[in-house]
């Protein structure tokens, strides 16, 4: 086992400090055992820890690093932005000229808004539908993340769908009770729950890409059911890319998928690695947002200049970059394909789920396709799979049901060296599992 000294004791100190020695939650190895690495730093497609040992990404701060960490042109942005101010609580250019680079990737938004967090989007979007309509409920899917908020924070019952009951403490039943929760990716189901609840629905929000179930594709009649149903009873389809914005293609999952939605979420990606987020959509739905209409939203920090500038050199460097996305895609599905022939080769069982530069292994033997299905994975293997990764030096989300990132920064070699140690790391869950 590696010494992580330094590790140790950084998170001794953390859990004096924090709840459960981080800033959040998955951040503490709960899912899969031990002690959290600490990063020091990280350069193109690795992490560095405090003891020194080097990771290669597959983490990418969750998602928003798509061209890998410390990109020239992000660092130069960020640099010509500091000598300028930190923040203002004021107008800027800058807003508008990374407004500009969005609506150009999203021609169906009109306006948007930028807030500080993924977050604060989602919730600042309901909060228009329910301005827009006049309607109090929302819908969303078991497994689906749309942040913290407390109407979100709910989950699924045992029948198709039910009123929401709280995931969390604190969360008050009677702000849980305007969410209903649906099962992902079931059209059918999504038509029962309107034809019950039709007429009270004000939004239904949907990633477009599962990823915090662990990655999960829709198919094309759950995303047609979507919008056909939406439209036909006068709510409003709120598109969650805080995850896939700008990642799974330049127009994210609304191009990939041809997706038409009232409104859209971004984050992420959208800030190349500062805290930002952003919601948008048409006209008619964003005029409600003060100080146009009367729903409130705001934030001190919203379009704060530094996020601004590296968002909008994120952006510039993905449209410089020659088939980018063409070779994401395919590195994708190469390190998919490469790992499902290492576990079939260490008698290990396990699903892939690939979308573009997004994937996720589950230690599942059939296949997943939502959250029921997804929870049926072998934990316990995966456990055992992230440290043995860790070991051979490659940084996995430590969770079974996340989603792992690839950057551009991530190249055909790199992606060798990560199947070599997945192949070595499925040998030692397999010879886990041997008996004795």
């Amino acid at each position: 086992m590696t010494a992580t000294p330094r590790s140790d004791a950084l998170f001794e100190r953390s859990r004096r400090r924090f709840p459960g020695g981080v800033n959040s939650p998955v951040r503490a190895f709960g899912a899969v055992g031990g002690t959290p690495r600490f990063v020091a730093r990280a350069d193109g497609a690795h992490v560095f820890d405090a003891d020194g040992h080097r990771y290669l990404d597959l983490v990418g701060s969750w998602g928003p690093m798509l061209l890998g960490h410390r990109h020239p042109a992000v660092e130069r942005a960020l640099a010509e932005a500091l000598r300028e101010g930190t923040s203002f609580g004021a107008p800027t250019a800058r807003e508008l000229e990374l407004a500009d680079r969005v609506v150009d990737r999203y021609p169906a938004v009109d306006r948007l808004r930028f807030t500080s967090s993924g977050t604060e989007a989602t919730m600042s979007a309901l909060r228009v539908a329910r301005g827009a309509t006049g309607r109090q409920q929302v819908l969303k899917f078991a497994g689906g993340y749309h942040g913290h908020a407390d109407g979100l924070l709910v989950a699924a019952g045992s029948g198709a769908v039910t009123t929401g009951v709280p995931s969390s403490a604190g969360v008050p039943e009677a702000v849980a009770a305007l969410t209903l929760v649906a099962p992902y990716g079931d059209a059918v189901a999504l038509g029962r729950v309107f034809e019950q609840h039709g007429d009270d629905i004000a939004a239904v929000i949907v990633e477009p890409v599962a990823g915090n179930m662990g990655v999960v594709e829709p198919s094309a009649a759950f995303l047609r059911a979507l919008r056909e149903l939406t439209a036909a009873h006068g709510a409003l389809l709120v598109v969650d890319e805080v995850m896939t914005g700008f990642r799974l293609a330049r127009g994210g999952a609304i191009e990939r998928y041809g997706l038409d939605a009232d409104l859209v979420c971004w984050g992420k990606v959208l800030g190349g690695g500062l805290p930002v987020g952003a919601y948008g959509g048409r006209a008619a739905a964003m005029d409600h947002v003060s100080p146009l209409g009367r729903v409130y939203q705001a934030g001190t920090l919203s379009g704060n200049p530094l996020a601004m500038a590296a968002g909008a050199a994120t952006l510039d460097a993905i449209d410089a970059t020659p088939d980018l996305y063409g070779a994401l895609e395919r590195s994708g599905a190469r390190l998919a394909d490469g790992l499902r022939r290492a576990a079939d080769a260490a008698g290990v069982p396990v699903v892939v789920n690939q979308v573009g530069s997004m994937l996720t292994v589950f230690f599942a033997s059939a296949p997943v396709t939502d959250l029921a299905s997804a929870s049926r994975s072998d934990t316990a293997a995966f456990a055992r799979w992230f440290h043995a990764l860790l070991e051979h030096g490659v940084w996995w989300p430590p969770s079974q049901f996340e989603a792992a990132f690839l950057s551009v920064a991530l190249d055909d070699d790199l992606v060798d060296v990560v199947l070599q140690a997945a192949a070595a790391a499925f040998g030692e869950v397999a010879r886990a599992g041997a008996p004795d």
